[in-house]
């Protein structure tokens, strides 16, 4: 890797770890609560834009601070200029709203600088219950905030797609979901709105739900025009997923594993990825093991660190340890070489994207 990347990626690991303090007190284009990334703002470290948190309380005491100047920010550490970031502009998408009057970012909003996404259904059947909730899920968040809508129908996130891409030149997108009460767990729905996305624009599409129930549901995501998959596993080991999402570890791991060969043979190597949480109790080895094992298989373990999001009960906890990334994302990157994944070479979604997380310099 050339020096100049290598700094770059030191300072975009630190900063994503410490999160940044915003100094004019107007983030502008951000990302508050919701799904993730949430409590973030979209900034470009030379050709690498990076969803980097600055919106929670987490980063007001961040050695970190940046002060806009036009379309420019200056980084300083504890006073001391240490770089320059580009701030990415508001989508010309945003301005539109739908005939019913729904703005369209209330529908789907953009991540990175190409990146549309949306929460197809912003309930999930956990979050309402303290014995069952993802403790770092800010899901209900932007809807209570009016940021949202609950339900995003086929024909408004078609709509949506089609003048993101005319608009602002959109290259993929990513529909997640929060997992309703039937056994499919969201790929229903997902394949509805994947199905109009693709009817009214060429645009490839990541789905991201848990396991369905069946593995039929996979070859019915790909018929939507879905061309890569995420199911994420957020921690990494029983121990950490109990005590973290409790509702969600009832999913044993061996059914992710399960999920993830049958997905592999519907959508390819390289496909199928996985988010890992660093920092939520998982240690520096665990998740290099874990991450390995998905590599061997040809699913890409997408490692970002754990953003404490105001509101959760997580608000308070530690902020993920800079130096176990420093370390991690280069033993990561060996696993990817070895198997033969890189981001690049997927079709849409988080991973291909990258801008939550180093990994991506290290691949």
């Amino acid at each position: 890797m050339p020096a100049s990347d290598l700094i770059a990626s030191d300072l975009l690991s630190e900063l994503q770890c410490h999160g940044v303090r915003w100094l004019d007190g107007n983030a502008g284009l951000s990302r508050k609560g919701g799904a993730g990334p949430s409590d973030h703002k979209a900034l470009s470290l030379g050709s690498h834009t990076a969803m980097v948190p600055m919106l929670n309380q987490a980063s007001l005491d961040s050695p970190y601070s940046a002060r806009p100047s036009g379309e420019l920010a200056l980084i300083f550490r504890d006073g001391l200029q240490v770089g320059e970031v580009k701030i990415p502009g508001v989508p010309n998408f945003y301005s539109r709203s739908t005939a019913d009057g729904i703005p369209y970012w209330k529908i789907a909003t953009l991540h990175s600088r190409d990146v549309l996404a949306t929460t197809v259904l912003q309930h999930c059947i956990r979050m309402n219950e303290a014995a069952s909730a993802c403790q770092f899920c800010a899901i209900g968040q932007s809807l209570a905030n009016g940021k949202t809508i609950a339900r995003k129908r086929p024909a408004q996130l078609a709509e949506v797609a089609k003048a993101a891409v005319e608009l602002d030149g959109v290259k993929h997108m990513v529909m997640t979901t929060g997992t309703p009460q039937t056994p499919d767990r969201g790929a229903a729905i997902l394949c509805e709105s994947a199905a109009a996305v693709s009817a009214a624009v060429d645009l490839p599409i990541q789905a991201q739900c848990e396991p369905p129930d069946d593995d039929a549901w996979f070859v019915r995501l790909k018929d939507s025009g879905v061309v890569s998959l995420g199911m994420h596993l957020e921690a990494v080991t029983d121990a950490v997923r109990a005590r973290i999402m409790p509702g969600k570890a009832e999913v044993p791991l061996s059914r992710y594993f399960s999920a993830f060969e049958a997905a592999l043979k519907v959508f390819g190597h390289g496909q199928v990825s996985t988010y890992i949480l660093a920092g939520l109790g998982d240690s520096e080895d665990e998740i290099a093991a874990i991450s390995e094992r998905l590599a061997a298989l040809g699913v890409y373990p997408f490692v970002v660190p754990f953003v404490p999001i105001d509101g959760t009960p997580l608000a308070q906890h530690p902020k993920p340890d800079n130096a176990m990334l420093q370390r991690l994302y280069p033993r990561i990157g060996a696993s990817l070489r070895r198997h033969g994944l890189h981001s690049e070479k997927i079709n849409a979604g988080c991973a291909k994207c990258g801008a939550c997380s180093a990994l991506k310099k290290h691949e």
